[in-house]
């Protein structure tokens, strides 16, 4: 029986599948979405949202604990400067798993993990992309054509000048 063991071991031992995850998480804070096992994801999703939640809470303790997990600084920064005020009023489910399909060589499920976009993140990334709308360009007057045709030359005039 599996009484209090959670999650999956991939073959790995203890010491390789920390390593592995903290690397997982921290290019999942980085790039905001990366590509692997959906074996991988469903544990990478248990992981990261509760830093996340822990996360929505900047306290000194809470930076410590989540160093003490991933130990990349600059993704640790961002995920209290950017990724945890983002879902400051969501429950939770802040990561999105969507599959792929299978693998070429080994036939392994591929999935995309991904953090959630909230409404107001969507909001303010619109506004940010949000161009003001290009004046149409002027269509040329049919005097300007009508001058174009006119100064064009034809073979045959051009084989007339060279003579």
């Amino acid at each position: 029986m599996r009484h209090l063991k959670k999650g999956k071991r991939l073959g790995r031992d203890k010491e390789h599948r920390e390593a592995m995850f903290a690397n997982l998480i921290v290019s999942l804070f980085q790039n905001e979405r990366i590509k692997t096992t959906v074996v991988k994801a469903k544990e990478l999703r248990r992981r990261s949202e509760r830093l996340i939640t822990r996360a929505k809470e900047p306290s000194l303790h809470n930076k410590r604990i989540i160093l003490s997990r991933i130990k990349d600084r600059d993704a640790v920064a961002k995920l209290f400067d950017d990724i945890a005020p983002r879902y400051k009023n969501v429950p939770g489910g802040y990561t999105r798993i969507i599959r792929l399909g299978r693998r070429q060589g080994d036939g392994a499920e591929l999935s995309y993990v991904e953090l959630v976009e909230t409404e107001s993140s969507a909001k303010k990334k619109s506004k940010a992309t949000a161009k003001p709308a290009a004046k149409p360009a002027a269509k040329p007057s049919a005097k300007t054509t009508v001058e174009k045709k006119t100064k064009r030359k034809s073979p045959k005039d051009s084989a007339s000048d060279s003579k």
